[in-house]
Parts: C-alpha cells; structure tokens; sequence
C-alpha cells in the first residue's frame, strides 16, 4: 500500500516535468521562429505548428494531471496549489501559442533586434521554470528553487525595460503608411511576447510558495 502511494506522488512530479518539457520546446520554438524572420531558408510556417504541437501536447499532459488530481486521495503537495501551478504552466505556453499566431496572422516577416531578445529571455524563462518544477520533487533543493523564480523575475523585469525602448524606438519617425503598420504589428508582437515573462513570472511566484508552504 505504502509503494502504491509513492508512486502516485511521484506521478505528480513526472507529469509536472513533463508539461514543462513541452513548455521549453515550445519556447525554443518560439525562439527560432522569430529569429528566423527575414532570414534566407526561413520555416515559418514549421514552426508556427511546432509550437501548435507543443502546446497541444500539453493540454494533455495538463488533463491528465488535473484527473490525478481529483481521483487522488493524497497529493505530494497542497491540492488547490497543484492546480494553480499546472494553470499558471499551461497560462504560459498558451501566451507562447499567441505569439505565434500572431506572426502568422499579421504577416511579420522581419524581426527586430528587440524581438529577437524578448523572445531569448522568453526562453530562457521557460528553461528555469522547468528546472523549478523538477527541483520541486526533492526538498533538500529548496535555495535552487528560490534562485531560479528570483531569476526568472529580473528576466521579466528586462524584457519589461527592453519592450518600453523598443516601442520609444518605433515611433520615433512617423516614416510612411507601410512604416506605420509595421510598427503597430510589432507593438502588438512585443506586447505578447511581455505577457509570456509576466505569466513566467506568475508561475514562479505559485512555485514559491508552494515551496514556502511545504519547507
């Protein structure tokens, strides 16, 4: 009995990982799909789906998670905070999803050196989430944990400073009709790309407290 009830919490843990695993690869996809704007050989298309698919897999794994925890008698941590954490996670890959949507709706073909940079810190973002989440599993790695949320918040804090220069830099020059829609379709997209650190940021902030509960 007592093997059976481990194992079930450690289910938790392997699904949590696994859902932020889709979350990195969306990122990563993200990442590529804006650097790749304007470039010779460019996949947007691919990677528009891509990111689709990650995402998609994720809901998945969310479901299945959220059915675990309500068929569950026992969960390894607080039961509302599981469900606020998998939310906040799914939150962030559903931004990363309008992000690209945005590009393929709005024809951005060419990025800009902020984007670009918004859409790293992005990922990197998603990168320490998931190392958060993992860590979550073992209690002697607490201080890691609280190293990556503080982390993640100076990234959005720097994508929050570099989306305020970069629309300073948009409308400096009025410049031609063409000049101008571009300029509101980047707005839009640097707009998007800041809600993916602010639900990064959400997402760190569940995680510790959970882990201030639970210590």
């Amino acid at each position: 009995m007592l093997s059976n009830v481990i194992s079930k919490r450690s289910v938790f843990f392997d699904l949590l990982a696994a859902h932020t695993s889709r979350l990195v690869a969306g990122a990563n996809a993200t990442l590529r799909l804006i650097t790749g704007l304007g470039q010779d050989g460019a996949t947007t298309l691919e990677l528009i789906e891509e990111v689709h698919q990650n995402e998609t897999s994720a809901d998945k794994i969310k479901a299945d998670l959220i059915r675990l925890l309500y068929q569950s008698f026992t969960t390894p941590i607080n039961r509302d905070q599981l469900h606020t954490l998998t939310l906040d996670l799914d939150r962030v890959l559903d931004d990363l999803q309008h992000v690209a949507n945005a590009i393929g709706a709005y024809h951005i073909d060419t990025a800009t050196i902020e984007a670009r940079a918004m859409a790293s810190l992005s990922a990197d973002a998603c990168m320490r989430l998931h190392h958060a989440v993992v860590a979550l599993a073992d209690k002697d790695r607490g201080q890691q944990i609280i190293d990556l949320c503080k982390e993640i918040d100076l990234l959005e804090s720097a994508a929050e400073e570099l989306r305020q220069k970069a629309i300073k830099k948009l409308f400096e020059d009025e410049g031609d009709d063409p000049a101008v829609w571009h300029a509101i379709r980047m707005l839009e997209l640097y707009s998007l790309l800041e809600t993916v650190l602010d639900s990064s940021k959400r997402a760190a902030k569940t995680i510790e407290e959970i882990l201030l509960e639970n210590t």
